[in-house]
């Protein structure tokens, strides 16, 4: 996204005439995030799918957005760009929002032969569509048409420059009410664990807490000690093995392609039970999934289309980024409370990215188990390093000293290095309603970097629902890709239920 594809830039002086002073102090300037997102090689947008159980009433939805959404000041600005730099963009200014503009109501046939695949290319298509840079950056397309999972789609459309994932997806559950409490927000799940580890008598203090703090600090001063050096090296050199599912040059302007499978939440939380919590069931689903595709691809280069066998290459080098957002999001209540009042003041908002980079062990193992240890083991070390604040410091430092242009570069050659992206959101518990329509599932995903394969998990109710993102010329059949991560799922829901009638 060059200055010469900006549709319209806004020039200060030109639109507020005799009062530019005094509208120039109201721009915000743009967060370091912010600004990565607006270089040529960052060109983000989060998409979203939200299925409803009813038709969508669309002047409903407006009036709702009306009311909530566009009070955020992310979601009513828009940019302000610096002519005398090449129409860089530099900030944020507040503007009245036509809703009108940012809803797409497509015309469609309700009786058409194949709505799930019309979604997909319609979603797809999105995906080959800039963001209109002269209003705010956002839009939702309304499309009624009966799916085999809802009645009507709801697709966001959200340039990354607004914020990070998870802030989005909050500000946009707090504009939701639960479906049999219209006046109560949603209530996400909390970590009854860390709670109680957080309430630890105090006799459990002394000589034994010293020496397990020391301990802990030692091992978080090495795995730090190992992870940005391979950090810095992943930056300048180390990429990983060519295979079927890594992205090249293209990669990161390539139209994208989405998809998305719900399965059960207890089905993963009856093998998280067994092992240790679900993000750790998450990767190693991801991880078993991905060795079972590639294990066929590759049984398909070698002529062995059954893929009997192990034909994976040793010693698979590829690795997933995962971007961390070091500021707090507000919680769904604060932005819910923000929305229903009209004060002015601060917002905390906004992108300050760290990155975690993780090793996917590749392999075909007898215990599907195996792969959510390996899965565990790997987010252990991770807990326990510093590698997220060294990797967003380290980028400060660099924005201070060398600019944006070459952070941009670095940034994308590190994801370019990797193979790709993986993210897990945590959503409500209950059913909710998006301005009067009940939801059914939620399904978030992004595009834009430069990686040909992406995961998103995103929980609600009692299902889990993921979404695989990619780049089609790389991988042309990514619903096989879903098939083999249920597969996983009921390989390991099996082996944690065979080994109970055993030790039974």
């Amino acid at each position: 996204m060059t200055g010469s594809q900006w549709l319209k830039p806004i020039d200060i002086r030109r639109n507020v005439g005799i009062e530019t002073k005094s509208r120039e102090e109201d721009v915000e300037p743009l967060s370091p995030g912010a600004q990565l997102f607006h270089t040529p090689q960052f060109n983000c947008c989060i998409i979203s799918h939200a299925g409803c159980k009813t038709k969508i009433d669309v002047e409903l939805v407006k009036e709702g957005i009306k009311r909530t959404m566009i009070k955020h000041p992310r979601v009513s600005s828009k940019l302000v760009f610096d002519q005398k730099k090449g129409d860089k963009p530099i900030g944020w200014v507040r503007t009245k929002v036509n809703v009108d503009d940012h809803i797409i109501v497509p015309d469609l046939d309700p009786n058409m032969d194949s709505p799930e695949q019309f979604l997909e290319d319609y979603v797809s298509n999105m995906t080959k569509t800039p963001m209109d840079l002269s209003k705010p950056l956002w839009e939702i397309h309304l499309l009624n048409i009966k799916t085999k999972d809802a009645n009507a789609i709801a697709i966001f459309k959200i340039h990354h420059s607004i914020g990070d994932g998870t802030s989005i997806m909050s500000h946009v559950l707090a504009c939701t009410r639960q479906s049999a409490n219209p006046n109560a927000i949603p209530t996400l799940p909390t970590d009854k664990k860390n709670k109680k580890r957080v309430m630890r008598p105090s006799s459990s203090l002394g000589l034994v807490s010293l020496l397990y703090g020391m301990m802990f600090l030692f091992k978080m001063v090495w795995n730090t000690l190992i992870d940005v050096p391979l950090f810095i090296a992943s930056t300048l050199w180390l990429k990983d093995t060519k295979t079927p599912v890594k992205g090249g040059l293209a990669t990161g302007t390539a139209p994208k392609r989405f998809v998305y499978r719900t399965i059960s939440l207890d089905d993963i939380k009856l093998v998280k039970r067994a092992l240790d919590t679900i993000n750790d069931v998450l990767l190693g689903m991801t991880q078993a999934g991905l060795s079972y595709y590639l294990n066929r691809k590759y049984g398909e280069i070698k002529g062995d289309k059954k893929a009997k066998g192990n034909n994976l290459p040793k010693n698979i080098r590829l690795r997933s980024t995962v971007l961390v957002n070091l500021r707090s999001p507000s919680t769904i209540e604060a932005l819910a409370e923000r929305m229903a009042s009209d004060v002015e003041g601060r917002w905390n908002w906004g992108n300050a990215i760290g990155y975690v980079i993780l090793p996917f062990h590749i392999a075909i193992r007898d215990d599907p188990l195996d792969y959510i240890r390996y899965a565990k083991a790997t987010i252990d070390k991770k807990k326990c390093s510093l590698e997220v604040p060294c990797t967003y410091a380290i980028a400060m430092v660099l924005l201070k000293i060398i600019g944006l242009p070459v952070v941009a570069t670095l940034s994308h050659r590190l994801l370019s290095n990797a193979t790709l992206s993986f993210s897990n959101l945590v959503g409500p518990q209950e059913e909710i309603s998006f301005y009067g329509h009940p939801m059914v599932f939620m399904a978030p995903t992004v595009y834009g970097h430069p990686q040909a394969l992406t995961f998103h998990f995103q929980s609600y109710m009692d299902k889990m629902t993921f979404v695989i993102a990619v780049d089609q010329d790389v991988i042309p059949d990514p619903h096989k890709l879903c098939d083999d991560i249920e597969e996983s799922l009921r390989l390991a829901k099996k082996a944690v239920i065979d080994k109970k009638m055993n030790k039974s």
